[in-house]
């Protein structure tokens, strides 16, 4: 039977670089590994994975699922090892075929806890980011198949036929010949497509689900184990290489119904479970102390407490530029030191007001009176008492300005109105200095 339309089969499966063999089925397998890596990374990194956990569980996780795939494939066929005929060393030979993906799986979930414990990771978490890597790389790895012509289904007469080369195709048991039934049969089910199909279908269904439903703790990777194993339980049946069975059923079809049951069960136990995942994030850093409740600004853009601080040491600084105002001010005259106790007067040459000094806490002066604007008020010295005029021509009073009388409660007398007081001499027209403080004159003293 040979339909005029099919799938062609390879002519080789092997290409040789010197003396190293390049193997198809080979380099499936690495294909699909590192698909299964990139997706599971991307995938972890969305959960808030630290980036380069996939890579460092699947140093640990892909040499166990090779090693699992393949005791699985020899303790289930194995008569072709150890059986009448059989070479044990062909057991070793991985390159020629024979993963068994249902070994691959569980022995690679045991090295990747182990990568997980060793990172402090949860195995849940991990097992959802990379559930839809894992079929993906079956999807890949199924391509090995085709390239070595096995594990191909029953005849078929169609245009999407896979065709088998003669030396390919079924044989006796137990002898070189070809079994009658399949001698003449040249095309059948391409079984390897169908499962390559069925698994990119079970990858986007997991991703689709996750984004859906939020599938954590697990969950992403029971539906990929419940997908998976319901599409190999008719692409098995399909199947028409040699394997075990068992009430009229193939061995991987039981196993397919087993673990389907164990994903859907658990899937059912653990739809309430909630909660965060321990991805090994690096955790935030808190603040170590509260922060300091902010100061409020000033005007000028400083903050309160910077302003109190200027504000408490003017009254320090203020005495010291009094002093140096009052030396600059100061007659050359020596002055008499001022009893205990009585501030210092300082008048001005030019008749301005005199800054007080004193040792004592210093106390912000009062503003002193102007200076009437009709005539220059007369000065007085602080050093001699002032003495009557010999005929002093009467001098016009200063009128009365509100705003040039002293503050009340402020002492107008001076050191120089008290020697003249002592003296008991007036003034030629008769006015003490005390009346003309009353009447306007400047006040010499502003404590």
């Amino acid at each position: 039977m040979h339909p005029v339309a099919y799938i062609p089969s390879p002519s080789q499966g092997v290409w040789h670089l010197g003396p190293v063999p390049l193997r198809a089925y080979a380099i499936m397998i690495i294909l699909g590994i590192v698909a299964a890596v990139w997706l599971g990374e991307r995938r972890w990194a969305a959960k808030g994975g630290t980036p380069g956990v996939i890579i460092d569980v699947a140093v640990w996780a892909v040499p166990f699922g090779l090693v699992g795939g393949r005791l699985y494939h020899v303790v289930t066929d194995y008569q072709r090892y150890f059986g009448e005929g059989g070479d044990p060393i062909r057991a070793l030979e991985v390159w020629k075929g024979g993963l068994g993906i249902w070994g691959a799986v569980a022995l690679g979930a045991v090295g990747a806890i182990i990568g997980c414990r060793r990172r402090g990771i949860s195995v849940l978490a991990l097992g959802d980011a990379v559930a839809p890597g894992i079929a993906l790389a079956q999807a890949i790895g199924r391509w090995g198949n085709y390239w070595n012509q096995e594990l191909y289904g029953r005849p078929l007469d169609t245009f999407w036929a896979l065709k088998i080369d003669e030396n390919h195709r079924p044989m006796l048991d137990g002898g070189p010949g070809l079994d009658p039934k399949y001698a003449d049969v040249a095309t059948y089910h391409p079984t390897f497509l169908y499962e390559s199909l069925w698994c990119v279908g079970v990858a986007i269904l997991v991703i689709w689900a996750d984004r859906r439903y939020k599938l954590t703790h697990g969950r992403a990777f029971a539906l990929y184990v419940a997908a998976y194993t319901v599409g190999r339980g008719w692409i098995e049946a399909l199947r028409i290489d040699d394997a075990h069975h068992v009430l009229g059923l193939r061995l991987n079809d039981w196993t397919s119904i087993v673990v389907f049951a164990g994903a859907v069960a658990y899937l059912y136990l653990a739809r309430g479970r909630t909660g965060p995942e321990n991805v090994g994030a690096p955790a935030s850093a808190a603040p170590s102390a509260a922060p300091a409740a902010a100061e409020p600004e000033e005007p000028d853009g400083t903050t309160a407490v910077a302003a109190a601080g200027h504000a408490d040491e003017e009254p320090a600084e203020e005495p010291a530029a009094q002093d140096e105002v009052a030396e600059a001010a100061a007659p050359e005259t020596e002055e008499p030191a001022p009893a205990a106790g009585e501030p210092e007067a300082a008048p001005e040459a030019d008749g301005g007001e005199p800054e007080a000094t004193s040792s004592e806490e210093p106390e912000p002066a009062p503003e002193a009176p102007e200076a009437p604007e009709e005539g220059p008020a007369p000065e007085a010295k602080a050093d001699e008492p002032a003495e009557p005029e010999a005929d002093p021509e009467p001098e016009p009073e200063p009128e009365s300005d509100p705003e040039a009388e002293p503050e009340a409660g402020a002492r107008t007398e001076t050191p120089a109105a008290e020697a003249e007081d002592e003296a008991g001499e007036n003034e030629a027209d008769g006015a003490t200095a005390h009346d003309r403080v009353e009447k306007g004159e400047p006040v010499k003293d502003g404590k």
